[in-house]
């Protein structure tokens, strides 16, 4: 006799007790039916794994046309070679390549805060915001610990807004590029996270 996948098994037993919570959704308002429709969009299948691929014009502070800005630090910044306590706030241009003027597909808005006090790890809370391509008007967010000295640094992805509603995954950051004269920095984005196939009639090619 063949083994049942236990992963499988699991997801069904879930599929077959969410099924119950339709009437408990009628009954209980919005809050419940918003929470059911998660569910729904599980067992039916709704929910699909993206990989998202995108560059940051990462214009810093020193930059003449900087889009990152130190709003705060503590009393140990200026003497702390690894910046502990300075918090920066940013609204970067996310584009399709590496150029600056390749297509725009958004914004990546957010804080930045040097959390470290022996390397230079900084704490991350980006929001990226879409205007273009087939994830317009979606957000997706993420947090986590930046090692920037290392080459890739991997974030957890946390959720999201519109297509990215639940949204779960990781990114992995590269750093393109680096010009510490004029403090211009490209950020390369690698994203594998869920999202709603359905949001949008079209939104079933995975590329950006």
């Amino acid at each position: 006799m063949a083994k049942l996948n236990p992963i499988a098994l699991i997801l069904t037993i879930f599929c077959l007790l969410v099924s119950t919570l339709n009437v408990y959704a009628a009954r209980e308002g919005p809050a419940a039916a918003v929470e059911d429709s998660f569910h729904r969009d599980i067992c039916g299948g709704k929910e699909k794994v993206v990989k998202l691929h995108f560059y940051v014009q990462d214009l810093r502070i020193g930059h003449v046309n900087a889009t990152v800005f130190e709003v705060a630090k503590a009393s140990i910044t200026p003497n702390n070679p690894f910046a502990f306590g300075s918090v920066h706030v940013l609204d970067d241009l996310v584009t399709e390549g590496p150029e600056f003027t390749s297509r725009a597909l958004g914004r990546t808005q957010g804080l930045t805060t040097n959390a470290d006090l022996s390397t230079f790890g900084i704490a991350m809370n980006l929001n990226f915001y879409f205007y273009a391509g087939r994830f317009s008007g979606s957000q997706l967010s993420i947090l986590g610990r930046n090692q920037v000295t290392d080459a890739a640094r991997e974030l957890p992805v946390v959720g999201g807004t519109g297509a990215f509603r639940y949204a779960r995954g990781y990114a992995i950051q590269t750093t393109y590029s680096m010009d510490p004269v004029s403090n211009y920095a490209v950020l390369e984005y690698t994203i594998y996270t869920t999202y709603n196939s359905k949001f949008n009639n079209e939104i079933e090619i995975a590329e950006m």
